[in-house]
């Protein structure tokens, strides 16, 4: 999984944190190999056309948010029917996913395990159990760890690792209840691509 998520990442040509801390150390593969995997990494890339890029903004959002396509569209479509711009109101809704939530909290160190936290049922929102990764979440929602799922060594050592740590601003976190709660929609997000491009993608 480790390799595979780096490789993802050096073909992109830019970190998209799919291995939580690890991409915040001299560890991170885009630090020591920053070129394309294959023997042929090293070479420099060529210019893109407009359309290619179109298509490398959209499997670096992909990618970072572990989405496939099928889902991709349909988070442009809901955000198509918005009045608000197309781009900013995919963003707010992929952000919004719980397992992003998850991680954004500090709650999970990457999105990937964020969704396998979901999956095996270790989180509640609002004290009722979610499943669902894609799971939207609103103003005023508690996201918690299931109090039974607090004593399993996956969860044993966040209390120490989230102490000093600092969500976003529209998030608030209880280090030591382990929980989180959702101050306001998504905003001043900082994300490694141009979303722009992407609306343009699927806008044609």
């Amino acid at each position: 999984m480790k390799k595979s998520a780096e490789k993802k990442e050096r073909a992109l040509g830019v970190k998209l944190f799919l291995k939580g801390g690890r991409c915040n150390s001299p560890k991170c593969a885009m630090i020591r190999r920053p070129y394309r995997p294959g023997i042929h990494g090293k070479k420099r890339r060529r210019a893109l056309s407009e359309y290619g890029q179109q298509i490398l903004e959209k499997q670096r959002i992909k990618v970072n948010y572990g989405l496939n396509e099928t889902q991709m569209r349909r988070i442009f479509k809901k955000a198509l029917k918005k009045k608000s711009a197309t781009g900013e109101t995919m963003i707010e809704n992929l952000e919004r996913r719980l397992d992003n939530v998850i991680f954004r909290l500090g709650l999970s160190p990457s999105r990937i395990t964020a969704k396998q936290y979901i999956n095996h049922g270790h989180f509640l929102v609002n004290n009722r159990k979610v499943s669902i990764p894609s799971y939207g979440i609103k103003t005023g929602d508690i996201v918690s760890i299931k109090p039974r799922s607090k004593s399993l060594l996956i969860f044993k050592e966040l209390p120490t690792i989230i102490k000093k740590y600092n969500p976003p601003d529209w998030l608030e976190l209880d280090s030591e209840k382990l929980e989180g709660r959702i101050k306001s929609l998504p905003q001043n997000i900082e994300i490694p691509f141009d979303i722009d491009l992407v609306v343009d993608y699927y806008s044609k």
